[in-house]
C-alpha cells in the first residue's frame, strides 16, 4: 500500500504543483486561474480526508511516517508523519484555502495570478508546519508562513494602513522567532540532531528547559496572540482581505498553540509546570481584557479581531490545565474557532463587498432584505457565544472542567470572559440585523448568492458536526493525548 504510506507527501507537495501550473498560465486569462487554483486547493483537501479514514485510531504514536535525506552530514533529515493532534490541523487547513479562495472569487480582480500562487504557496506551508517532524524544519515553516501573508495582507488589503499592518504583523512575529531559533541550535549542539522523535528520548537540565521554554514561548505567545503580544493582530485583521483573514484567524493564530503542544509540552515538560501561573495569568488577562475592548470597538472586523484573541487565550487555559480533558478540550477549541471566526470574517467579507464599508453604525435592519445571511449570521454569533449544539460549546466545556481540576480561579475568571462574550456578540448583531433600515446610506440589498452559500455550508457542518457528536473527533485525538500528557508526567 504505497500510495497510502506516501499520501502525506502527495498532500504536502500537491499545492505547490497548483501554484507551478498557474505560473504556466497568463495573467489575462483570470477565469481559467481561479478555476485551476480551486481544484488543486479541493484536490488537496480530498486526499486529506483520505488521510482521515487511513488513520488508525488506536494508534498514539505518529503514522504516515515518511523520511528523506536533507543534509545527512549534519544528521538533519526531512521527517513527516502526523498523530491525532496535527491530523484535525490539517483538515482544517486544507478546507479553509479552497474557502477563501472562493470567498475572493470576485472581489480581488488586481494581480489574480500572483494573489492565487500567495495562497497555495501557503498552504504548502502551513501543511508543512503540522506535519514536519524535525525541528529546525519546523522553524523553517513556520517561519516561511510569514512571506506569502505578508504579501496577502500589504498588495491586497483593502485600505490605505495595509502596508504599515504587513510590516506589523511580520515584524511582530518574526522578533519573537529569533530567540526559538537559537534555542534550536543550542538543541543540536547538545544532541546532535534536531530529529524530534529522537529529541522526545532526551532529557534537558530544569535550567536548560526553563531557558529554551522561555524561548519558544516568545515566538508560540506572539502567534497565539497572547496580551501584550497581540497588537499586530487587529491591524492585520482590519487591513487584510477578506480571504487573507479568514486564513489568519483560521488557521496562523493556531500554529502558536500547536507549537506549544507539539515541542514546548514534551521537551520542557519541567518549564511548563514551572511557569504555568505565569501562563494563566497572562490568559486570563488576554481573556478579560479583549473582551471588554471588543464591546467599545466600531470597526465590524476589529470586534472580530479582539474576540479571536479572547478565544485563543482560553484555549492556553486549556492547555496549561496539563490533564487529558483540558488538552482534548483546548484542541477542539481550536478547531471550533477555525470554523466560526473563518465564518464571521466570511460573514463581513459579503457586506463588504457589496457596501465597501465595515463601520457598524452604516449598518441596521438586514433581516428585511437580507434573511439569508441574518440567518447564518445568527447561526455563528451563537457558536461564538458557545451555545449547547455548536462545537464551541463542546470545547469550553471541556477546557473549563480540566481547568478546574488544575486552579477554579482561572477557571472562574476566564467563565467570566465568555459572560462578557455573550455582550458583544449580541449587540452586534442587533445592531447589524434588526432596527430600521438605513437607506440614507445604502440604497440596493442583496442576500447572499448561490457561491457565497457554498463557501458558509462546509463551515455550518462542521460546527453542527463538532457540536452534536465531537466522538467523531475526539477518537481519533484522545490517543495522542495521552502520550503526550504521559511524556509530561513520566
Amino acid at each position: 500500500m504505497l500510495y497510502i504510506k506516501n499520501l502525506l507527501t502527495y498532500i504536502l507537495l500537491l499545492p505547490l504543483v497548483g501554484a507551478g501550473v498557474l505560473l504556466l498560465i497568463p495573467a489575462s486569462n483570470k477565469t481559467l486561474l481561479r478555476l485551476v487554483a480551486l481544484n488543486f486547493s479541493c484536490l488537496t483537501f480530498v486526499l486529506s480526508i483520505f488521510l482521515w479514514v487511513f488513520f488508525n485510531k488506536s494508534v498514539g504514536s505518529f503514522q504516515f511516517v515518511n523520511k528523506f535525506l536533507w543534509i545527512p552530514i549534519l544528521n538533519i533529515n526531512f521527517t513527516m508523519g502526523i498523530d491525532g493532534i496535527s491530523l484535525f490541523f490539517i483538515l482544517l487547513t486544507t478546507l479553509l484555502i479552497p474557502l477563501c479562495l472562493l470567498a475572493s472569487w470576485d472581489s480581488i480582480q488586481v494581480d489574480v495570478k500572483n494573489f492565487l500562487i500567495a495562497f497555495l504557496v501557503m498552504e504548502f506551508f502551513l501543511i508543512g508546519v503540522f506535519c514536519i517532524l524535525d525541528l529546525l524544519l519546523f522553524y523553517i515553516f513556520f517561519e516561511s508562513v510569514l512571506i506569502p501573508m505578508f504579501l496577502i495582507v500589504g498588495v491586497w488589503g483593502s485600505r490605505e494602513r495595509k502596508i504599515r499592518a504587513a510590516y506589523f504583523f511580520f515584524l511582530y512575529t518574526l522578533l519573537g522567532s529569533v530567540l526559538m531559533l537559537l534555542s534550536i541550535l543550542y538543541i543540536y549542539y547538545q544532541v546532535g540532531t534536531t530529529d524530534y522523535e529522537v529529541l522526545l528520548t532526551f532529557s534537558f537540565s530544569p535550567l536548560e528547559q526553563k531557558i529554551m521554554w522561555f524561548a519558544f514561548f516568545a515566538s508560540f505567545a506572539t502567534k497565539v496572540p497572547m496580551v501584550p503580544v497581540h497588537l499586530w493582530l487587529p491591524e492585520a485583521h482590519v487591513e487584510a482581505p477578506t480571504s487573507g483573514s479568514v486564513i489568519l484567524a483560521g488557521v496562523l493564530l493556531k500554529l502558536g498553540t500547536y507549537g506549544f503542544i507539539r515541542f514546548s509540552f514534551p521537551l520542557f515538560p519541567e518549564a511548563c509546570f514551572y511557569f504555568a501561573p505565569f501562563v494563566y495569568a497572562m490568559s486570563v488577562v488576554g481573556i478579560v481584557y479583549t473582551s471588554f475592548t471588543a464591546i467599545r470597538q466600531t470597526d465590524f472586523k476589529r470586534i472580530i479581531a479582539y474576540t479571536s484573541v479572547a478565544h485563543m487565550n482560553l484555549v492556553m487555559v486549556g492547555l496549561f490545565s496539563f490533564n487529558i480533558i483540558g488538552l482534548e478540550g483546548a484542541i477542539l477549541q481550536s478547531l471550533s474557532h477555525g470554523f466560526v471566526a473563518s465564518a464571521l470574517f466570511l460573514i463581513i467579507g459579503v457586506v463588504y463587498d457589496r457596501h465597501h464599508t465595515r463601520m457598524v453604525k452604516y449598518y441596521g435592519g438586514l433581516v428585511h432584505t437580507m434573511p439569508l445571511y441574518v440567518m447564518i449570521f445568527l447561526f455563528f454569533t451563537m457558536s461564538n457565544i458557545g451555545l449547547p449544539g455548536t462545537g464551541s460549546f463542546v470545547g469550553e466545556f471541556l477546557i473549563l472542567t480540566g481547568s478546574f481540576k488544575t486552579n477554579t480561579t482561572i477557571t472562574f475568571i476566564s467563565a467570566t470572559g465568555m459572560i462578557i462574550g455573550g455582550c458583544y456578540s449580541l449587540w452586534l448583531f442587533n445592531r447589524i440585523a434588526y432596527g430600521n433600515l438605513k437607506t440614507q446610506y445604502f440604497q440596493t440589498y442583496l442576500d447572499i448568492n448561490k457561491r457565497e452559500f457554498l463557501t458558509f455550508f462546509p463551515l455550518i457542518l462542521g460546527t453542527f458536526v463538532m457540536g452534536l457528536y465531537p466522538q467523531v473527533f475526539l477518537e481519533s485525538i484522545h490517543l495522542s493525548v495521552n502520550t503526550l500528557v504521559e511524556f509530561m508526567y513520566f
